[in-house]
């Protein structure tokens, strides 16, 4: 695989876990969730474990994790929403590198767009609060299309939008899901080893490449890429 970036036409970046930490505004707005419900609050630890699918499977996750009923699921979902909205991107703070990466990906004139499970209203108010805005046309999130990652179809559809073929299209993110993803729709992938990935080892994940800094897309000389023959 070349993943020389001379060899792309565009790069779909995703957002939580590789953009941004956004863990914070998720525990957050989870805790005002489960106190309207009067239930007990989780901390970070454990969220983090269940970011990466959605935000339908995020509040079902920590509902089964406290073991409530699922019949709270509508009212916790709208109040999970409601939440959201109120606190994204107060607690969440933009990965070292991160603004680097994307500016070097800019000045060799890829095509970025990003690729979010995340709500696409959520995922462009995150862009623009963080001043990351300026890189993305298009930003798509999870309700875009009529399936999320790891399904391949919205990466399908994001390479469409910006006019790519899959092959010459790179898929950088955290977890298994982008991988899963990319591997389906013919996208080269590399992985961040900062992220979430639901709880689990990301350099287990079968990937193209892994980095600790999305400033180093050009180099690939992260310890876990070059221990892979990827440096």
């Amino acid at each position: 695989m070349n993943l020389d970036l001379a060899h792309f036409d565009a790069v779909i970046v995703d957002l939580d876990g590789t953009l941004v930490d956004t863990l914070g505004d998720f525990t957050a707005a989870l805790n005002a969730m489960l106190a309207d419900l009067a239930l007990p609050a989780v901390d970070a630890g454990v969220v983090e474990t269940m970011v990466g699918k959605g935000s339908e499977h995020l509040v079902r996750s920590v509902l089964r994790h406290l073991r409530a009923s699922d019949a709270l699921y509508d009212q916790a979902f709208d109040d999970y929403q409601r939440h959201y909205g109120v606190v994204n991107g107060l607690h969440s703070k933009v990965y070292p590198g991160a603004v680097e990466g994307l500016r070097l990906l800019r000045d060799r004139r890829l095509r970025l767009a990003c690729l979010t499970n995340k709500p696409t209203d959520f995922a462009r108010q995150l862009l623009t609060s963080k001043r990351l805005d300026v890189f993305f046309d298009p930003v798509f999130g999870g309700d875009a299309f009529e399936r999320k990652k790891p399904d391949p179809l919205p990466l399908l559809k994001t390479c469409e939008a910006l006019g790519s073929r899959p092959g010459r299209t790179l898929m950088v993110g955290d977890s298994s899901n982008d991988a899963r993803a990319a591997r389906a729709a013919g996208c080269p992938v590399v992985l961040v080893t900062y992220g979430y990935n639901h709880g689990e080892p990301v350099q287990e994940v079968d990937a193209d490449g892994f980095l600790d800094s999305l400033a180093r897309l050009d180099s690939w000389t992260s310890p876990v890429g070059a221990a892979r023959g990827l440096g």
